[in-house]
């Protein structure tokens, strides 16, 4: 690898190269720390360009490579497999061009996602896709992932967001996808790329909408005995036929958490639930709809419903919600954090059933999720050195898969599939669907070298890997 260190080095520079061992392990895994892998470098580039030299040097030495961003991911979509160099995206954090006319921005995959809104806020926009992350998270990695958020119920997750990108290829050429417009003819690359979870190529630009922020903004939150009485009045206040910006539920290991926390928020900590629900628009238009959402929240069994009295409160109810995954470290050194997805008609079922799985298991488990739009997040807390926890953590993730997947659910919602989710791709796919994945990857990346062993099952990552091999399989499917 000195050889190949040295090169990297001569493109990015002597500190932007990390080799040391020490400066290696803060590398070895994204937010799911299982499964991790120390790489064999680290690089911080600044620019295409020196993304280009990077992919060509590594291909040189035959080296793989993995796209990162901030690391924020919780599918290990970011670990360094087969002794992979990282190129660590983060210092490519420009905002290139801002188009107020057109309401679209231009940047680098760096920039943490809630700067670019800060950007533009002074002219009464924003970005509407906002991960719980979104404080550190980079808008590049929410490509990759096509990470979601809160209020994804209403604004969609990232791809609803993204109009163009610029993508250096696996063999180092340079591609830009998309239009600016949002209407490019021809294929939708820029959907295909955006969610592939670094495995076709690295974004080295991301062009976006900008929407106008709401001229009103009402933020509710409704307290309940039990998460199965929150989930109905969710299914009451969506079958009404109204569309609020966010309707997210927060378990009752989840309130004492994180009112143990620095973000803590004042909620009752004897509640079995809470259901924070905002509703954006015209401001003529939010009193009727906040009226009729409580009196939804009532009939469902809501003990006490509040209404934000201004933005200083509703910040703090949203500072309790996005702080909670960061609270669970109170509990274990160690989540697991699920992100299946199941018909909003099947949450208190589903609920019901990830809550026994839970307990037979003997597991700490909470729950804060997306209910609006059935995308759970189960939370398990636990310390990884102990391999006999570990075994029970890892059969109790996949009751809770199998479940929601027999309900029509699927996999994952926004986290991604990377290392933690590859071998269940066959629970919902079929050979010939997954097939049909390799040879897409295939067409961007035919040699594996970018980002291999995420999101096929292992048997067709090794297929991938193997030049002869995989096209032995090519001429029997195709």
């Amino acid at each position: 690898m000195s050889d190949l260190v040295d090169e990297l080095r001569a493109i990015v520079g002597q500190e932007a190269c990390l080799s040391r061992p020490e400066e290696l392990f803060v590398y070895e895994c994204d937010g799911l720390t299982l499964d991790a892998a120390t790489p064999s470098a680290v690089v911080l580039p600044e620019t295409t360009s020196q993304v280009v030299d990077v992919v060509k040097a590594c291909r040189r030495h035959d080296t793989p490579f993995v796209p990162r961003g901030a690391g924020t991911g919780l599918s290990g979509g970011a670990h360094a497999k087969s002794n992979a160099v990282v190129i660590e995206t983060s210092r490519m954090k420009r905002i290139i061009e801002i188009d107020l006319e057109n309401r679209i921005a231009r940047v680098q995959p760096g920039l943490v996602n809630l700067q670019l809104s800060e950007a533009v806020s002074h002219h009464g926009l924003y970005y509407a896709p906002d991960p719980s992350s979104q404080q550190v998270c980079t808008i590049g990695g929410n490509v990759a992932e096509n990470s979601g958020g809160p209020h994804t119920l209403k604004y969609g997750a990232t791809t609803d967001h993204v109009l163009s990108l610029e993508i250096v290829m696996p063999d180092g050429e340079v591609l830009v996808l998309g239009h600016n417009s949002g209407y490019g003819p021809g294929y939708d690359l820029v959907g295909v790329v955006t969610g592939s979870e670094g495995t076709l190529g690295i974004v080295t630009e991301v062009t976006v909408k900008l929407l106008e922020v709401p001229e009103g903004i009402e933020t509710m939150l409704a307290i309940f005995p039990d998460v199965v009485s929150a989930c109905r009045a969710v299914l009451d206040i969506i079958g009404s036929g109204m569309v609020p910006a966010a309707l997210e539920i927060i378990d009752r290991r989840t309130i004492q958490v994180v009112e143990d926390s620095v973000y803590r928020a004042g909620l009752p900590r004897t509640a079995g639930a809470v259901l924070l629900a905002e509703l954006d628009g015209a401001r003529c238009a939010l009193g009727d709809q906040l009226a009729r959402m409580q009196q939804f929240c009532r009939d469902a069994g809501a003990s006490e419903v509040r209404v934000a009295k201004d933005a200083d409160e509703r910040d703090l109810f949203w500072k309790a919600r996005k702080g909670s995954f960061g609270a669970m470290g109170r509990l274990a050194p160690d989540l697991y954090v699920h992100d299946a997805v199941v018909p909003r008609a099947q949450l208190p079922g589903i609920l019901e059933q990830v809550n026994e799985i839970g307990e037979r298991y003997g597991l700490v488990l909470a729950n804060v999720f997306h209910a609006g739009d059935g995308n759970l997040h189960p939370i398990i807390s636990f310390d990884k050195r102990n391999a006999e926890e570990l075994d029970r953590v890892m059969k109790a993730g996949r009751e809770i898969l199998e479940a929601c997947l027999a309900v029509g659910g699927v996999l994952t919602g926004e986290h991604g599939v990377g290392t933690e989710k590859r071998e269940f791709m066959s629970l919902l796919f079929s050979d010939a669907d997954l097939d049909a994945m390799m040879k897409l990857r295939n067409c961007f990346n035919p040699e594996g070298c970018c980002n291999p062993g995420k999101m096929l099952p292992i048997t067709r990552a090794c297929v991938e890997s193997n030049p002869a091999a995989r096209g032995a399989l090519l001429e029997l499917i195709s």
